[in-house]
């Protein structure tokens, strides 16, 4: 009788271990199952945010190049003109961007140098020329609200034509050009602004441009991850290579 209870209870151990260990496998399957989802929600966010970075990113330096371009296009354009007494008669004098105050020329070709260095650069060396950009576009700003006020140029310009020192123009009026070079001026603050608020979660260039010696460093960081492929396939390149 005994042995009859002690082989039934050996076949109900038998019975509850196999049941175990057949219910393991679909668990240990609903977890593997559960992991991709969690990683495919990780990657997928990842990868909206790295997209949304490169926006910003092209945003930014196109702020950067249409402000300089703007102020590059109306330096040479008239800012202010008049007329000079020259022998009892009038001749008509005026004065560009660039003669009232070349610096402003200047600096829109340093926003547009930061613009395009903005790619090329990451972290403590973007905020820095995010910094320069700032001051470019603050000193652009500056300089053409002055020259829209400006008369120094046209009585030089005015001086010269009556070949007389101290001679003045007369009737000297303002065109609106210096106020589209103030223009171009905020945007090349608002690029600076932004590369420097928001500059070091931009992507750099892709390394399909860096040196053979950091491909060769990467390689043998060990197998490509499914974040390695999402972002390959981010910066355009093939991830099956």
């Amino acid at each position: 009788m005994s042995d009859a209870r002690t082989e039934a209870g050996a076949a109900r151990a038998g019975t509850e271990t196999d049941g175990r260990a057949a219910g393991e496998p679909a668990g240990a399957a609903a977890g593997r199952a559960a992991e991709p989802g969690e990683a495919g929600s990780v990657e997928d966010r990842a990868l909206r945010e790295r997209r949304a970075a490169r926006r910003e990113l092209t945003v930014t330096v196109l702020l950067a190049l249409v402000g300089a371009a703007l102020v590059l296009s109306v330096a040479g354009r008239t800012w202010a003109e008049g007329t000079a007494p020259v022998h009892g008669s009038r001749i008509a004098v005026h004065a560009s961007g660039n003669a009232i105050n070349k610096a402003t020329s200047a600096l829109a070709l340093l926003g547009l140098a930061g613009g395009l260095a903005v790619l090329a650069t990451r972290t403590i060396g973007r905020t820095a020329i995010g910094a320069l950009v700032t001051l470019a576009g603050i000193g652009v700003t500056v300089l053409a609200v002055r020259g829209a006020g400006d008369t120094s140029a046209v009585n030089s310009e005015a001086a010269g034509k009556a070949a007389v020192e101290g001679v003045r123009a007369v009737d000297v009026s303002h065109t609106i050009w210096p106020w589209f070079a103030a223009v171009g001026g905020v945007l090349i603050l608002l690029a600076g602004l932004l590369v420097v608020l928001r500059g070091r979660r931009w992507p750099g260039m892709s390394n399909r441009y860096e040196a053979p010696a950091g491909k060769a460093v990467a390689a043998k960081r060990g197998p490509a991850t499914n974040a390695d492929l999402w972002n390959a396939l981010d910066r355009g390149e093939d991830p099956t290579r």
